[in-house]
């Protein structure tokens, strides 16, 4: 794993919600949210206490798991969530998933901590998780075709184009790339 990052990346607990509602407004603020999240600060600002304690619980749970990298001090550096996606079910994009997969959603690292290595034990954390669910055939995630810098990490975390895109919902003339990663020892299957 990425030093100094290595003892720094856990799963967040349930009761970290307020923790959750911080991390995730600080990233809606970021210049490249409007191409790296399906919401807007706006949007995610006006949701109650209750709706923030009930995504901290989910995301530490057993079908979806939020990592983050706690920075010295206890401040979360950054954060990336890990979804179980079952064959039969319907994506973020209202595509039927065809395996049984892990979805990649909600990477961000606070700009004073880019370029640190957090991104990369981040992805670590959350891609060994994936491998750990039973019968998970792949990771995936989407990025926003102007997003290069994202897609250039993924890229060097072995992450490849699927060929797969989807409209952007408030520019569909824009498109997120799906990515994916196949589990080690099987044949790729795009």
């Amino acid at each position: 794993m990425n030093q100094p990052w290595r003892d720094a990346v856990r799963a967040i607990r349930a009761d970290e919600w307020p923790q959750v509602k911080e991390l995730r407004l600080a990233a809606l603020r970021d210049p490249a949210a409007p191409i790296a999240f399906l919401e807007t600060y706006e949007q995610a600002a006006a949701e109650p206490d209750s709706f923030w304690q009930d995504r901290a619980k989910r995301a530490s749970g057993t079908r979806v798991r939020q990592f983050v990298a706690e920075a010295p001090g206890g401040v979360w550096g950054g954060t990336v969530s890990v979804l179980v996606e079952d064959a039969g079910s319907d994506d973020v994009f209202g595509v039927p998933v065809r395996q049984r997969q892990a979805h990649l959603v909600g990477v961000f690292v606070r700009p004073e901590h880019r370029g640190s290595g957090a991104i990369g034990a981040l992805f670590e954390a959350a891609v060994e998780w994936a491998w750990s669910v039973a019968e998970v055939a792949r990771v995936r995630l989407y990025v926003h075709e102007d997003n290069v810098r994202a897609e250039a990490f993924y890229r060097r975390f072995g992450f490849v184009r699927s060929g797969v895109t989807a409209p952007m919902k408030d520019d569909p003339a824009k498109t997120e790339v799906e990515m994916v990663l196949a589990r080690p020892g099987t044949p790729s299957s795009l």
